[in-house]
């Protein structure tokens, strides 16, 4: 009697490769990774990390950042057509140092539109409640200076311009100052323990919200000009001073 056949065995199902792989963390668009070495180079250069005269290479930048060197490229070109680096082949880029002339032609914008925005809040004859953020950063400034402590100053007094320009109310106006605003910031930081005690601006702060409490908008304009106008000479000597801008 023959021996029963053996019944043939399945093929054993394969499994889907593609199923059983890990999932792949979604990658960030490159456009956003641009934006985020942009933004993280371009604080670190206005807050004086990166201080003028430094150069670093793009792989260094891009270890720090914790993303590749593409990115960190076209982050260097965009802060090149600022004014901020230049950019070096196959050695990365240079911070470039302060120019007095940069920050003569800054002031007098800064100048200007701060002027128009002291002019449009005083012609709205703003309450009470609304005028109390620039008295508190004015007596937080004067708060700042009796305890020596210029860091705490400086926020104090930047805070004080960015209220006034948000209080007047228009937006296009406070646009335009912000695009100034961080080339400021990065000298006023810079020379923060050059200059002489800032005993005055506290006062010419308080002036100017009388001005504005009084409906004066040519009066708030004048005081704002002459607070503006020495805050600028008093820089630009330091920067001479110093030879900052050949840093």
């Amino acid at each position: 009697m023959a021996a029963p056949t053996a019944a043939p065995v399945s093929p054993r199902p394969r499994r889907d490769a593609r199923r059983l792989a890990a999932p792949r963390a979604p990658q960030q668009p490159r456009g956003s990774l641009v934006e985020v070495a942009y933004q993280a180079i371009r604080r670190r250069i206005l807050d004086n990390v990166y201080s003028p005269g430094l150069q670093a290479l793009e792989q260094s930048l891009a270890t720090e950042l914790g993303i590749s060197r593409t990115p960190v490229r076209e982050a260097l070109i965009r802060l090149e057509k600022e004014g901020l680096v230049v950019v070096i082949p196959r050695h990365g880029m240079r911070v470039l140092p302060v120019s007095p002339t940069d920050m003569k032609e800054i002031y007098e914008i800064l100048t200007a539109l701060e002027g128009m925005a002291a002019e449009l809040l005083a012609k709205r004859n703003p309450p009470e409640d609304e005028l109390a953020p620039l008295e508190r950063a004015s007596r937080d400034m004067a708060r700042a200076l009796r305890a020596d402590d210029l860091d705490a100053w400086a926020e104090a007094d930047e805070r004080f311009h960015r209220q006034l320009i948000e209080l007047a109310g228009n937006r296009l106006l406070a646009q335009a100052v912000l695009n100034f605003w961080d080339r400021a910031h990065r000298v006023r930081r810079l020379t923060l323990r050059l200059r002489p005690k800032p005993v005055n601006s506290t006062k010419e702060h308080l002036a100017l919200v009388e001005r504005i409490r009084a409906g004066d908008p040519r009066g708030a304009n004048e005081v704002n000009r002459a607070h503006r106008e020495r805050a600028s000479r008093e820089l630009l000597a330091i920067l001479e001073r110093h030879r900052l801008q050949h840093l």
